[in-house]
């Protein structure tokens, strides 16, 4: 038992009768690293084109977009709505109305840490909405002043 165990532990080539061919010898090698492709596959798309995709007095569909942006530059008004990628979208059949309004933050919104409290005294903040007036109107309409 001790001989088959001091024959396990010795190295295999010393175990080997010269001339006897082993699997080791019939293995080639390959001469070269195998490496893969060096392509810059990227920047093969267009660019994303940003902006509006609808001008104001035009007339949209429910779902059409109208505008598309990289971080909040317009903001959605009535009727518009805004997916997880900023993009907004009409959500009633109507015509496009772009209004500038005062904006007025919440008072612990960031926006108003951040950029009310750099304005100077005084100075008003305004914001461009995307409004949608829709085809049948709503009864929540009254007339204010004639012009």
């Amino acid at each position: 038992m001790a001989a088959l165990t001091s024959l396990m532990l010795k190295s295999r080539a010393g175990l080997l009768v010269p001339g006897q061919s082993t699997l080791l010898e019939s293995v080639r090698l390959a001469s070269k690293k195998a490496g893969g492709s060096s392509k810059n596959l990227g920047g093969k798309s267009p660019g994303r084109r940003y902006g509006f995709k609808k001008q104001d007095g035009n007339f949209v569909h429910a779902g059409n977009i109208l505008a598309t942006q990289r971080l909040t530059r317009f903001y959605p008004g009535a009727y518009v709505g805004k997916g997880k990628n900023n993009t907004l979208y009409a959500m009633e059949d109507g015509c496009v109305k772009f209004t500038k309004e005062v904006y007025i933050p919440h008072p612990r919104s960031r926006a108003a840490a951040r950029v009310i409290t750099r304005l100077p005294q005084g100075a008003v903040l305004y914001k461009t909405f995307i409004n949608v007036m829709p085809v049948k109107q709503e009864g929540k309409f009254k007339l204010v002043d004639m012009v």
